[in-house]
């Protein structure tokens, strides 16, 4: 099920910079000193939902990753993403949380999928980034974990994106999904079809 987007809501969950520590500090300031040099406006409005997943589509570059992070500091966002347990040990564990990292034991014996649908339990407010294409190369499908964990956490999945080709990014339709992966998942196809990534080659 789709949702159309309030344009009178401006959301106010920005990262707090200011008590980060020096080495998230620079980094952050990197990333948006690339993101405002390559001229992108931001469009679109989140929902109010506080808690959603943020798709990150298409994703065919390194640049991605500084460009989104520009994206939604300037739509008001924290966002937060998923990285193996092993990043998250001394000396690096305050950084990669105060970047919004969240850790995964992704060995075989544990469901990523679970232990994301039990991070949104624990938490009154969690916007989580995926990018289902799942590599910066071209791919036939999409991983699905991205739904089962929204379906299982009972939050909406936001369709996140990056159209290279006319230097806009931002939030485009919102999905409740109902546990119909094709039927609720079309309008977000359809609406990717028209964006264009930076490495055309490697876009699905």
């Amino acid at each position: 099920m789709m949702s159309a987007v309030d344009p009178d809501v401006k959301p106010t969950r920005l990262l707090p910079v200011e008590t980060l520590g020096w080495p998230a500090r620079a980094l952050y300031a990197l990333l948006m000193f690339i993101y405002r040099r390559h001229r992108f406006s931001a469009i679109g409005t989140p929902p109010l939902d506080r808690r959603f997943i943020m798709l990150a589509v298409p994703h065919t570059s390194n640049w991605d990753f500084p460009n989104y992070m520009g994206v939604t500091r300037a739509l008001g966002l924290k966002t937060h993403f998923m990285a193996k347990t092993s990043l998250f040990r001394w000396p690096f564990q305050g950084f990669m949380r105060q970047m919004g990292g969240v850790p995964v034991d992704r060995s075989a014996s544990n469901d990523m999928v679970q232990q994301m649908i039990a991070e949104f339990a624990s938490r009154d407010d969690f916007i989580l980034t995926i990018a289902p294409e799942g590599t910066r190369k071209a791919v036939t499908a999409w991983r699905s974990g991205f739904y089962r964990i929204a379906l299982g956490a009972g939050v909406p999945i936001v369709c996140g994106f990056m159209d290279y080709g006319n230097r806009r990014a931002g939030v485009g339709p919102v999905i409740y999904p109902t546990g119909d992966y094709e039927a609720d998942m079309a309008p977000a196809f359809a609406f990717y079809a028209a964006m264009a990534g930076r490495n055309a080659l490697y876009q699905s």
